[in-house]
């Protein structure tokens, strides 16, 4: 059986996987990678808006790796509509891309999946073999972690290089086009990044299990000793 710090790091570490793995779930099933403002750029030819008035004319969109939603404003009131990327908007955008991007995160929650049970494992018994312990772990998580990173930094490459919101923004648009005014990474996009950096701290504390504490000693009672004045009595 291993040692009780060691029992606590690994647990903890266990909880660290779970955590990791929530996060990615959450980040691929929620429409918040991105938000942002949009601008029907139709309706402010049309009518030559002017500042103050392009307030009638701006809207809103949210999506995610499979579905998302958007509020368009052309001076006809407020419309809202939901985005799906499959099977159809995928033909638009840079398919390949988004399809690696998702890849990316279900290959980092495999390899997560695999570090909790390394985990447990090493919780429970001492390991027979350097790749059943803290040295496989350290393997398995950093390969989450980069798999992880690999996911975001493939997602904002098709954000700045593919310009996937104006893709999205604009799908089944045919008579008016909507300009992208601002747009800000989501909650989303940031449980993908805490996830990696979860990874990160799940190394440290299995690194910290080679640290060897100091036992406890218990001092013993001392025996009284029988001297020659107790025998006298």
């Amino acid at each position: 059986m291993p040692t009780l710090w060691k029992q606590i790091v690994f647990s903890f570490a266990s909880i660290l996987s779970i955590g990791s793995v929530v996060l990615l779930v959450v980040a691929l099933a929620t429409e918040r990678w991105i938000t942002g403002t949009t601008l029907c750029q139709t309706g402010v030819d049309l009518v030559n808006a002017s500042s103050p008035e392009l307030e009638q004319f701006t809207g809103h969109i949210y999506y995610g790796l499979f579905q998302g939603g958007k509020t368009r404003r052309c001076g006809l009131g407020i419309r809202r509509s939901k985005i799906y990327i499959f099977p159809k908007l995928i033909k638009k955008i840079n398919s390949g891309l988004h399809m690696i991007i998702i890849f990316f995160l279900f290959i980092a929650i495999g390899f997560a999946v695999v570090s909790l049970a390394f985990c447990i494992y090493n919780a429970r018994k001492v390991p027979y073999q350097s790749i059943k312990g803290p040295f496989g772990i350290y393997i398995w998580n950093f390969i989450a972690a980069l798999f992880s990173a690999m996911g975001f930094a493939s997602f904002l490459a098709a954000i700045q290089c593919h310009r996937l919101t104006e893709h999205v923004a604009n799908y089944r648009e045919s008579l008016f086009t909507l300009v992208i005014l601002e747009e800000n990474l989501g909650f989303s996009f940031w449980l993908c990044v805490a996830s990696a950096v979860t990874h990160g701290a799940n190394i440290l504390v299995v690194a910290s299990s080679k640290i060897h504490l100091p036992k406890m000693q218990t001092k013993k009672p001392e025996e009284p000793t029988a001297t020659g004045d107790d025998f006298l009595y």
